[in-house]
C-alpha cells in the first residue's frame, strides 16, 4: 500500500516563522483599514472611505499570498488571531497618519523577512519577497502624498480635503 508523500520542505523554518508573523501582520492591517473605513464611511468621507475599503482588500490578499506561499514551500502557514482594533479616531489626518505609521510597520517587518531569508540562503522566499519590497515602497509614497494634500489644503473644510484624495 502506498501513502503519500509529504512534499519537501523547501521553506527554511525561521523564515516560515517570520512570514506567519507577517501574515498575522497583514491581516491586522487589513482589519485596520477596515475600521478606518467604517469611520470615512459614517461621516460620508466618500473618498477616503473608498481608498481604505481598497486597502483592506490589499492587505488582505497580501496575507493569502505569504500564506499560500508558506504552504506551497512545504512549510505550515498558521491562520492568525486578530488582536484589538482601534476604531475610535480624532480626525481624517490622524487616520492617514495612523495608516503610515502601520504602513512602515509592514514595511520594517518586510526587510526583516528579507533580510533572514537572505542570510539563511532561501533563496524562494528571497525572491517571492522582493514583490512586497517593492510594493512597500509605493504603499509608504501613496500615503505620504496624501499627508501632503492635507498640509497643503489646512484650514479647509474636511469634505473639500477628501473630494481631492485618491480613492487607490
Amino acid at each position: 500500500m502506498k501513502t503519500a508523500i509529504r512534499r519537501q520542505m523547501t521553506i527554511n523554518t525561521d523564515v516560515m516563522d517570520l512570514l506567519n508573523e507577517q501574515i498575522a501582520l497583514e491581516m491586522h492591517a487589513s482589519a485596520s483599514y477596515l475600521a478606518m473605513a467604517s469611520w470615512c464611511d459614517q461621516r460620508e468621507l466618500v473618498n477616503s472611505k473608498a481608498f481604505f475599503y481598497k486597502q483592506a482588500e490589499e492587505e488582505r490578499e497580501h496575507g493569502m499570498k505569504i500564506f499560500n506561499f508558506v504552504n506551497d514551500a512545504g512549510g505550515a502557514a498558521i491562520s492568525p488571531a486578530i488582536p484589538h482594533v482601534n476604531n475610535e479616531f480624532e480626525g481624517l489626518r490622524e487616520i492617514y497618519e495612523k495608516s503610515l505609521d502601520q504602513e512602515i510597520q509592514v514595511t520594517q517587518s518586510i526587510y526583516k523577512c528579507f533580510k533572514k531569508a537572505r542570510n539563511t540562503d532561501d533563496f524562494a522566499s528571497e525572491v517571492f519577497l522582493q514583490w512586497f519590497v517593492n510594493e512597500q515602497v509605493e504603499e509608504e509614497d501613496t500615503v505620504r502624498s496624501i499627508i501632503d494634500i492635507f498640509d497643503l489644503m489646512e484650514g479647509m473644510p474636511l469634505k473639500m480635503i477628501d473630494e481631492r484624495l485618491p480613492t487607490e
